[in-house]
């Protein structure tokens, strides 16, 4: 052995290589195998067969050399490269050979490092390139990729991904690879997805990017479900985790960064992705693909396409869910819509498993939910939109959803804290022309989840403060009480804005002197005294951190005594100000008073101070207050300078609270004080007790009014007048509480000071409803009420349900005046409005929503036993002439108490119901006064009593009786037209709890058909009546209900078919096979038939109807067309619409055109549509090879031309209109 390759050596190295190739000639095949050198290739030349042989021969040997491991890495790695370098000079037999040897082994096994594997490509793409090859029995070979990878083991997938990642393969090819190695994902760890997937995206060049894309993305949404249930059956059982999910979302992390990296090279690759997800209707987001957009949005090109698509997808879902949600049909034939809200908070919570790509895009995507669809502003600024815990819409819910997702990543991510909070700051202090109050409850959310953390960036909120003056009050009212928390732990912060606040004061903008009030009265509520009473008073929930920071703050009881009086020294200054500026400070003492009641002495001394600048001292002197006082004059201009009954009324809340505090024991330990306080309680007590009697005394001479008094808005004097009387008129509302609750149901005289009190504001009432406006009656915009909610709830009860012995005969006086139970029960009105439009309303509680809540409950209980009680033919006629009855306006109370609710405490719609008795009582006690058969009973009264129904159907059960009951009832009652379209609107809404109004729409349809007549005169149509409520006088207007029915049916067929359209296209892209099964029908589709059939045959009644024209006819003809429209894409139901529905269209449309000589625009449009549907049939009858058409009967020529005899019809009435207009002026002449 040694000889020959001491020989072999010496031939290599001479000049010539004949003598070498005569030498290896002389050598046996194993003899060769043994000296696998680089002068084997050399004197192994192509061109002769034994020289290929000897080279397949070394390949032969080396292949398995390098996959034993015996070889050192870097040796096998030289020998691969070599052969590499002489791959392509081997012969088309010795290529088929070594990939036949390399399938082989796969098949077997035997691959077990792997080194070998960079080799194959090469044969791969040097036996490509043999354009014929005879093989084994003459055959034509080519190494199939898919034989290859259909055997491939699992330990080397990464490297023969590699292998063919250069060989030219056919689309099918392609194709098939991926799709394998998809599959093989399920077969993988963990942590060995991302080489694979890097590798895969990188094959992607070559095509199928699409198949990549989603097989990667469905891998891991599935790997989240798994996750998911896993957590759902068993969060404390480690063992039941089969992926822990901390490594599941690092991996996750990982391939998203390898599919933004592809992207940023392959912009194909990126359109692709877009492409995909806005195909896939179905279902196209799942937690992944959110966080990989969010990633990709990192790319600028991307970026805005990123986010417009997500708030489209966002929008459509919620609309999507309102859509179910508001359909029992739907519920039932649909699962309920995948909720993207969870599935975006869902990546804000897997992003702190070390997401740092996420993050910015979720920050971006969060307010840019909260910018395009928060709160806009309505007509002079009024927002009508509810807070976010009431979001109801979908616009809503998307503000909604921007503002969980910008709190959660602010509680998760330290780096994006400070950027958070400056845009939210940035954006309170830019948007001053519209709603920023999302804004304030989100910094609200951030400051009472962590307040502490904010202190680190306390620099931006002080920076905020410089502004404070700018700002509109209300959003310093709510930065203000968003951020009081902070100013408990931090005395800089505390300091800058009570400098800010002092400057505000004397700011030359009264809304930047209103502002500072505000912010005055916010610090003296939450810089608690020692002894004052417990917070529970004041309705205010503090967070475990907050109370922390209490604990360990610097502040004390002595220096908080010191910090409020200071500031109540810095208010006083303000009660030399505008009026505006004076009633915030009256309206905000008594909650201060409330949550800080070692405040009592220094309030109760400053509002005795001010009341006796208008006190008149004297007993016996009318009028008690100097009203000339409280007004002011600049030029011509008279404006009120002093709200003096606000002014009283503050001092009568803080009065009588006080007093009852101390009544109930909670008095404080200092004597001093205590008598001070004392002397000022009962000062006060004399002046109101003095103001009452003389204010009784007076007539309205000594106020300078009377009937013949001005008040006119347009004079000095009537401007005058007008304040004198509103000013008068609120004294007497004010001393009518404070008798009432000082009196206690004991003394009679007092309530006789009450309504002697009431029938001087309400003279004052009537003749400004007769005087204002030169004599014209004054607008139903009257002066706001300073009645109490609670007094308002505690007089109803009195005054309608008290049925208290002992208080009989106090109450019989109150009782016996007619116009003030209209009054009390016109006041809960008012008062119910305003907390509907603002939230709140005036007077002590009105900023506690509990209290706020809880007095409506009573305020509600008692208006609807007064009503279904006491009936209205009870009560006087003649008190009935001078305005509505009681009756009435607790009927208008309870329809507005309800929407209230609905507005304001949707979450408690059913705490609410309870405390009526539940609302199938609710309802049960309405629909007997409904259907109670009274002969004068008001059409008015009925269409409230409908309206509240409707709102009490909604929270109905749909499969009790009481559903029925109303159904039973509403049949059968008044042709009043407005009436019938509450009823009508009312079955409607409890139909579709628990069914589609299709066929109640057939039955309408048939009825409507009967009492109008048919189109064509000859034809009798039969009596139909299911309904007793459609007759002649409200056939045309039920008509337009069930039309606007009918389009709502077509809006959810229409949604229907959009659904199945993506459901269809989705599961192409997944299994590509869409046939249904024979002999089963989708769910969907039978749906979709039942509803267009039993609407085509409704529609078919409707259109031989001889309507009225106008208004039913147009939007007839707009729902035909949106049917026809429909039926294009649903060719199935030719017969229906051929035999019934077509033929009857046209003789409709030349009834209309006889009817109105105009040319309306419907009338084109349902050609059109009805053209095109005939169109798709004849195509599709073209493809089936079946006759459609045989239904369809031929179309009515419609080349519109003049139909003589219409025309002459119609000229010659014109003619005779002519003749009769002539004759009567001749006549007059």
């Amino acid at each position: 052995m040694k000889v020959s390759v001491d020989k072999i050596l010496s031939l290599s190295e001479s000049d010539g290589v004949d003598e070498l190739q005569k030498h290896l000639s002389l050598l046996s095949d194993d003899q060769v195998s043994e000296y696998q050198t680089v002068f084997v290739m050399l004197g192994s030349p192509v061109s002769v067969s034994h020289g290929a042989n000897r080279r397949l021969l070394v390949y032969k040997h080396c292949i398995p050399l390098c996959e034993s491991g015996d070889l050192q890495t870097e040796v096998a790695s030289d020998i691969i490269g070599l052969l590499m370098l002489e791959t392509h000079s081997l012969p088309g037999h010795a290529l088929a050979t070594l990939a036949s040897l390399y399938v082989d082994a796969i098949k077997v096994g035997e691959m077990n490092s792997g080194r070998s594997l960079e080799l194959f490509p090469t044969i791969l793409t040097a036996l490509a390139a043999t354009e014929a090859l005879a093989y084994g029995k003459g055959k034509l070979l080519f190494v199939k990729p898919k034989l290859f990878f259909t055997h491939f083991c699992l330990e080397h997938e990464e490297n023969c991904i590699f292998c063919v990642r250069d060989v030219p393969l056919s689309a099918e090819e392609l194709q098939f690879l991926i799709e394998k190695i998809l599959r093989m994902f399920l077969k993988l760890d963990l942590q060995e997805i991302p080489p694979l997937v890097y590798q895969l995206l990188l094959l992607s060049a070559k095509g199928c990017k699409k198949l990549v894309l989603e097989g990667i993305i469905s891998y891991f949404k599935k790997q989240d479900q798994l996750q998911k249930e896993e957590q759902r059956k068993g969060d404390e059982d480690v063992e039941v985790q089969t992926i822990p999910q901390d490594q599941l979302r690092h991996v996750e992390g990982t391939v998203i960064l390898h599919i933004v990296f592809a992207i940023r090279l392959d912009h194909e690759l990126g359109r692709e992705f877009f492409k995909n997800l806005k195909m896939a209707h179905s279902d196209p987001l799942c937690p992944f693909s959110i966080a990989l957009l969010l990633s990709v949005a990192r790319i600028q090109r991307y970026e805005e396409q990123v986010f417009e698509f997500l708030k489209g997808a966002v929008t459509k879902n919620f609309k999507d869910d309102q859509i179910q949600h508001s359909s029992k049909f739907l519920q039932e034939l649909l699962p309920q819509c995948n909720s993207i809200s969870d599935m975006i908070l869902d990546t804000v919570k897997n992003s702190v498993f070390g997401w740092d790509h996420v993050t910015q895009g979720l920050v971006q995507l969060g307010f840019i939910l909260m910018d395009s669809f928060g709160p806009k502003a309505g007509a002079f600024g009024k927002v009508t939109e509810g807070t976010s815990s009431t979001a109801k819409t979908p616009n809503q819910l998307a503000c909604r959803l921007g503002g969980q997702v910008l709190l959660e990543s602010f509680k998760m991510h330290e780096p994006i804290r400070g950027e958070i909070l400056e845009q939210v700051l940035n954006r309170l202090v830019t948007k001053t022309a519209s709603p920023v109050t999302h804004f304030i409850d989100l910094l609200s959310s951030i400051v009472m989840s962590a307040p502490m953390i904010l202190l680190e960036s306390s620099s931006k909120v002080t920076e905020t403060f410089d502004q404070l003056s700018y700002l509109p009050l209300s959003t310093v009212q709510g930065l203000l009480k968003a951020v009081q928390p902070l100013l408990k732990v931090s005395m800089s912060m505390k300091d800058a804005l009570i400098l800010v606040l002092r400057k505000a004061m004397f700011s030359s903008n009264l809304d930047g002197r209103k502002s500072a009030v505000a912010g005055f009265l916010l610090l003296l509520k939450n810089f608690r005294i020692l002894g004052s009473l417990a917070s529970s008073q004041a309705s205010q929930a503090i967070t475990s951190s907050q109370v922390q920071a209490d604990v360990h703050s610097r502040y004390n009881t002595a220096a908080n005594e010191a910090f409020c009086l200071e500031i109540l020294s810095s208010l006083r200054r303000c009660l030399n100000q505008q009026a505006d500026v004076r009633l915030m400070l009256y309206e905000g003492f008594h909650d201060v008073l409330r949550r800080n009641s070692q405040l009592a002495s220094s309030i109760m001394q400053t509002l005795l101070s001010q009341l006796k600048r208008y006190f008149e001292p004297e007993r016996d002197l009318l009028p008690p207050l100097k009203l000339e006082s409280c007004i002011s004059a600049h030029g011509d201009q008279v404006f009120i300078q002093e709200p003096l009954a606000h002014l009283l009324c503050c001092t009568v809340h803080c009065l009588l609270w006080n007093q009852n505090i101390q009544s109930g024991g909670n008095v404080s330990d200092d004597e001093d004080g205590e008598d001070e306080e004392g002397g000022v309680q009962s000062e006060l007590h004399a002046i109101l007790e003095s103001i009452t009697k003389r204010m009784i005394k007076s007539e309205l001479e000594d106020f300078e009014l009377d009937k013949c008094a001005e008040f006119s808005t347009s004079s000095s004097v009537g401007v005058k007048n007008s304040i004198y009387a509103v000013l008068v008129m609120g004294l007497n509302e004010v001393l009518m509480e404070y008798n009432f609750i000082t009196a206690n149901y004991n003394s009679k005289n007092h309530f006789e000071d009450v309504l002697e009190l009431f029938k001087r504001y309400h003279k004052v009432s009537e003749i400004l409803k007769e005087r204002a406006g030169k004599g014209r009656p004054m607008s139903s915009k009257t002066s706001r009420s300073l009645l109490s909610l609670g007094f308002i709830s505690t007089l109803l009860t009195a005054l309608f349900r008290d049925s208290t012995q002992s208080r009989e005969e106090s109450l019989s006086v109150l009782r016996s005046s007619g116009d003030l139970l209209r009054y009390s029960v016109s006041v809960a009105l008012q008062k119910i409005q305003q907390l509907e439009e603002t939230g709140h309303t005036d007077g002590p509680e009105g900023q506690s929503p509990d209290k706020t809540f809880r007095h409506l409950c009573d305020i509600t209980s008692v208006l609807m036993w007064r009503y279904t009680n006491v009936p209205s033919t009870v009560e006087d006629a003649g008190k009935k002439e001078k305005g509505q009855s009681v009756s009435l306006l607790c009927l208008e109370g309870l329809l507005r108490v309800f929407t209230t609710v609905l507005l304001r405490y949707p979450t408690r719609m059913s705490n609410f119901l309870s405390s009526l008795g539940g609302p199938r009582n609710t309802a049960r006690a309405l629909m007997n006064q409904l259907s109670g058969g009274e002969e004068e009973f008001n059409s008015k009264e009925a269409q409230l009593l409908v309206s509240i129904l409707s709102v009490l159907s909604r929270h109905l059960n749909p499969s009790s009786q009481q559903v029925d009951l109303q159904n039973t009832h509403i049949f059968s009652l008044s042709e009043d037209i407005s009436l019938t379209k509450g009823l009508l609107s009312l079955l409607f809404n409890l139909h579709v709890l628990y069914k589609s109004p299709v066929s109640l729409l057939w039955e309408m349809c048939q009825d409507i058909h009967s009492q109008l007549g048919d189109i064509d005169q000859d034809v009798e149509v039969e009596k139909q009546s299911h309904f007793a409520i459609i007759s002649m006088k409200t056939a045309a207007s039920t008509t337009l209900l069930v039309l606007s029915q009918v389009g709502k049916v077509l809006d959810e067929v229409d949604w229907l078919i959009a659904k199945k359209k993506g459901q269809i296209s989705s599961d192409r892209t997944i299994s590509g096979n869409t046939q249904q099964p024979l002999g089963q029908q989708d769910p969907i589709e039978k749906a979709v038939t039942i509803q267009l059939g039993t609407l085509l045959t409704a529609l078919h009644e409707l259109v031989q109807t001889a309507l009225p024209t106008g208004p039913c006819t147009d939007t007839l003809m707009r729902e035909l067309s949106r049917t026809y429209s429909i039926l294009t894409t649903l060719t199935k139901y030719v017969k229906l619409s051929g035999s019934h529905l077509t033929p009857q269209c046209y003789s409709f449309i030349t009834y209309v055109q006889a009817k109105v000589l105009r040319e309306t625009k419907a009338i084109p449009n349902l050609i059109f549509n009805i053209e095109q549907y005939e169109k798709f049939l004849i195509l599709l009858s073209k493809k089936s090879k079946v006759n459609l058409m045989q239904y369809m009967k031929q179309s009515t020529s419609r080349d519109f031309r003049i139909n003589a005899a219409t025309l002459e019809a119609a000229l010659q009435e014109q003619e005779q209109q002519q003749d009769q207009s002539q004759h009567r002026k001749a006549a007059c002449l």
